[in-house]
């Protein structure tokens, strides 16, 4: 079955490759000119993925985009800035391209964060890593584990390894242990992981369905060259696209 299981994943990556869905994921959407050596993009990509919960992708990225690129509301990707602020200001900025869709906890939940990053790391995400060695597992720990109530949302099973996922691919930071991070384990990839036989029905419907799916890929790539995320891309957009395509 393992067999069967990479052709099928090297076939869906190699439509990935090619752009037969598109070449754009969500993420793509960025400011302009930012770059993936900088504070700034750390910070762009973090604090918007803790608002990434039951809601579509594109536009979160879309309304992200919008909020950096005006000077009135840029400041909430500045943690030293939003800490100062009065709590009405900070969700004025989120709330005026539907940043934040819940205005009152999303606005809570983006001033925690930026609180915890002040506090601990110089209000700086490369701080953050840098302090745990740029190490994957170390980080996850920390969110998880040790810190978890400082890390709203982005601290859930599926969000920190998302986030993970994002600055793996959307950063410079000179991050190891990548091959520990898990597979994202949004609705599409658990309906793609399903669709693939990975999952049973039952599991399918458990309220542990995201243990299942990481664990699945855990164990279907074990002993091969691939790691989990190495097919994320493909697989979201195979099972956002409706499975349309014959495996």
């Amino acid at each position: 079955m393992k067999k069967e299981i990479l052709k099928k994943l090297e076939y869906l990556n190699k439509l990935y490759r090619n752009g037969y869905w598109g070449s754009e994921l969500p993420e793509d959407t960025r400011p302009k000119k930012l770059d993936p050596n900088s504070e700034e993009n750390a910070i762009f990509y973090t604090l918007p993925t803790a608002l990434d919960y039951q809601r579509n992708s594109n536009t979160l990225w879309k309304s992200a985009t919008a909020t950096f690129e005006n000077n009135e509301t840029k400041f909430v990707f500045n943690p030293g800035e939003v800490v100062k602020k009065e709590f009405t200001e900070v969700q004025d900025a989120l709330t005026k391209y539907n940043l934040a869709l819940q205005k009152n906890k999303q606005t809570q939940i983006w001033i925690r964060l930026c609180q915890t990053l002040v506090n601990n790391f110089n209000g700086r995400v490369t701080d953050f890593f840098a302090y745990f060695d740029n190490d994957i597992q170390k980080v996850r720990h920390y969110m998880q584990v040790e810190k978890k109530k400082d890390f709203p949302y982005l601290s859930g099973k599926k969000l920190c390894n998302y986030w993970l996922y994002v600055m793996y691919q959307y950063t410079n930071l000179p991050l190891i242990n990548t091959d520990k991070i898990y597979i994202a384990t949004d609705r599409h990839i658990i309906r793609a992981t399903h669709r693939l036989g990975l999952i049973t029905d039952e599991e399918l419907e458990s309220s542990k369905v995201q243990d299942y799916v990481i664990e699945a890929w855990i164990e279907a790539l074990n002993d091969t060259e691939y790691v989990p995320i190495d097919f994320q891309a493909a697989l979201w957009l195979w099972a956002r696209s409706g499975f349309k395509e014959d495996l």
